[in-house]
């Protein structure tokens, strides 16, 4: 794999329709939603979940894109399989895993998996593997408009139960969004894909696969629940060294998106304006369109 030589920045956008793009449990799985403002949340945790899924659908169990958080899976049968790798003992209770024996099952374990290598894990439960600090993260989404949570009653022409038979229908409800445009921030830092002793061993091969993944991960993710989501833009800012040449912040501030005169209600990105300041761009920083 090739290694990752240069620092980047990215904006994205994409919007849902008529869906939940992350459900709160603490709020009967209604939208998330900043209760101060009113404008829509999306949770990193979320975005990463998407990604991972379509890592797992493109690679499936191809060599060194295994993921690490899995449904079904328990996170210390993974620990199991790296000490097995790294001829680790695994059911001797008195054995201590010193510091290099936990730094080689922490290398095994960013080698096989990507989400590890990708956007880091602590693996310290169970049988030691230490932890990751990836170098990919995400910042929370928040939508460009204040949302409406809405709640829509749904009716089923069947019941669950056999004592309710009698009934002609049950009820339901749905949680939606009608329109939101949502915007979220990321970084990839190189120097924790390759920091002797710490770095994961991200590459320029997982670098390419992150950017399909988020041009694509709502393609395969659609659901009654999420309704019609989609990726409408990405900007990415390549530095043209490892350090990076400008900070991330002053970078973001430089996509704009404003909502359009007149359009009082979003319904549909053709209701916002998104624009770049090229203006006085920083030297050694590309931009990059994706979409």
């Amino acid at each position: 794999m090739t290694t990752l030589s240069n620092r980047y920045e990215f904006v994205l956008l994409y919007d849902v329709e008529n869906g939940n793009p992350n459900g709160d449990p603490d709020a009967g799985n209604m939208p998330r939603i900043d209760p101060e403002t009113g404008y829509g949340i999306v949770t990193d945790v979320c975005l990463k979940r998407k990604i991972r899924n379509y890592v797992e659908m493109v690679k499936g169990d191809a060599a060194g894109y295994r993921i690490y958080v899995k449904e079904g899976i328990p996170l210390n049968q993974n620990h199991v399989e790296a000490y097995k790798a790294v001829n680790l003992p695994t059911d001797d209770k008195t054995f201590k895993a010193k510091s290099d024996d936990v730094q080689r099952a922490r290398a095994w374990l960013c080698a096989n998996f990507f989400d590890v290598r990708t956007f880091g894990a602590v693996m310290s439960t169970g049988l030691n593997c230490g932890q990751v600090r990836g170098p990919v993260q995400l910042n929370f989404s928040r939508s460009i408009d204040p949302i409406v949570q809405q709640e829509v009653t749904v009716t089923r022409l069947t019941v669950t139960r056999e004592e309710e038979a009698e009934k002609e229908r049950t009820m339901g409800r749905k949680h939606i969004v009608p329109y939101g445009l949502y915007r979220v921030e990321g970084y990839i830092s190189a120097k924790l894909a390759n920091d002797p002793t710490k770095g994961t061993g991200f590459s320029e091969e997982d670098l390419s696969l992150i950017w399909e993944a988020l041009v694509n991960m709502f393609e395969h993710d659609h659901s009654a629940a999420r309704g019609k989501m989609a990726t409408r833009k990405l900007f990415v800012f390549k530095h043209d060294s490892d350090l990076g040449n400008a900070p991330s912040h002053l970078l973001f501030e430089r996509v704009r998106v404003e909502r359009k005169p007149g359009a009082v209600t979003p319904r549909s990105i053709s209701d916002y304006t998104v624009t770049v300041n090229r203006a006085d761009f920083p030297q050694g920083v590309e931009l990059i369109e994706k979409l």
